[in-house]
């Protein structure tokens, strides 16, 4: 047995005995702990999710077994959070011997909290459906928004036609863009137009760098695989940080656009400031881009913003 498997034996078997010492001598319960002594956010709400996964109450237990009843029934929304949260936080206050009333802040900081972690696993199902979801040109909803991912990106010219050669202009590998969603299905090009859509100078500023003679490479493909890596990053909670630390939000598919976005703009400054030799060298560059990524969200105090600078190379 390795030294990580004893100690992580270890834990499992002292943190009742820590959990009654502290709240003995401190005389609050784990997550009173956690809410009162946490910064709101990313550190907040991943220390109170990991509190209530290892729970061995029964009526904590059932508790995180019915919020993810609404998840995977699609009700975790905030129309139903008043008639979701309100029983959930009684029973919680009511086996941890909380009284509301001396710690108001406390049942707003915690529901907060349950608000941020069932949102992202809401947003978890969402996403994953949407990667799922080939892209079909004889569904017309789909071919639309690749029509309107052209005319933001390019304007002024107008398509020869549904197969051409003008989509490798915007870094497509062929003449049919459908074949490169294979990989990341609908969300990929979900992404991309809503980097279009929503962010004009911030796409057309990459869309530039990315037709640079030297340091140019294929947009389009580039963003799917910028897909790829938000969604693993939101799959094996990395992500939490963006989502949580995002004040005036709650994790859903409109704050995964917005992360990707970042990513991508990110990406496209290492892409251009490392002046690459060649389109060989995209795994090595992209990688470090990846680790970089890892290593800030890691901090759990971090917060993303897409700065617009407008440079010429």
């Amino acid at each position: 047995m390795s030294f990580f498997s004893i100690w992580s034996a270890l834990q499992w078997y002292l943190r009742p005995i820590i959990k009654w010492f502290l709240r003995k001598t401190t005389r609050l319960c784990e997550l009173q702990r956690i809410c009162y002594g946490e910064k709101a956010g990313a550190a907040r709400s991943c220390n109170v999710e990991k509190s209530l996964m290892l729970s061995r109450t029964r009526d904590v237990k059932e508790v995180v077994s019915y919020l993810d009843g609404t998840v995977l029934e699609r009700r975790f929304v905030p129309a139903n959070f008043r008639h979701i949260l309100d029983p959930s936080v009684g029973i919680i206050l009511r086996v941890k011997k909380i009284n509301p009333s001396l710690h108001g802040s406390f049942v707003v900081s915690f529901r907060r909290c349950l608000e941020q972690i069932w949102s992202y696993r809401l947003l978890l199902d969402e996403v994953e459906e949407l990667r799922k979801l080939q892209y079909d040109s004889n569904d017309q909803e789909h071919e639309e928004k690749l029509l309107r991912l052209w005319s933001l990106l390019v304007p002024g010219e107008e398509l020869e036609g549904r197969v051409t050669k003008q989509w490798q202009d915007i870094g497509f590998q062929g003449d049919d863009p459908k074949t490169d969603f294979r990989g990341m299905g609908v969300l990929g090009l979900d992404n991309l137009l809503f980097f279009a859509s929503e962010y004009p100078q911030a796409s057309s500023h990459v869309l530039s760098h990315s037709l640079h003679p030297k340091y140019g490479y294929t947009f389009a493909v580039v963003g799917i695989n910028i897909t790829s890596m938000a969604y693993y990053l939101l799959k094996d909670g990395s992500a939490k940080t963006y989502m949580f630390n995002a004040k005036r939000h709650l994790p859903s598919i409109h704050l995964f656009h917005r992360f990707y976005c970042y990513l991508f703009y990110e990406f496209d400054k290492l892409w251009i400031e490392s002046k690459p030799q060649n389109m060989m060298e995209f795994s090595i560059i992209f990688k470090k881009f990846e680790n970089a990524v890892r290593t800030e969200l890691a901090d759990p105090a971090s917060v993303f913003r897409i700065n617009i600078e407008v440079d010429t190379v």
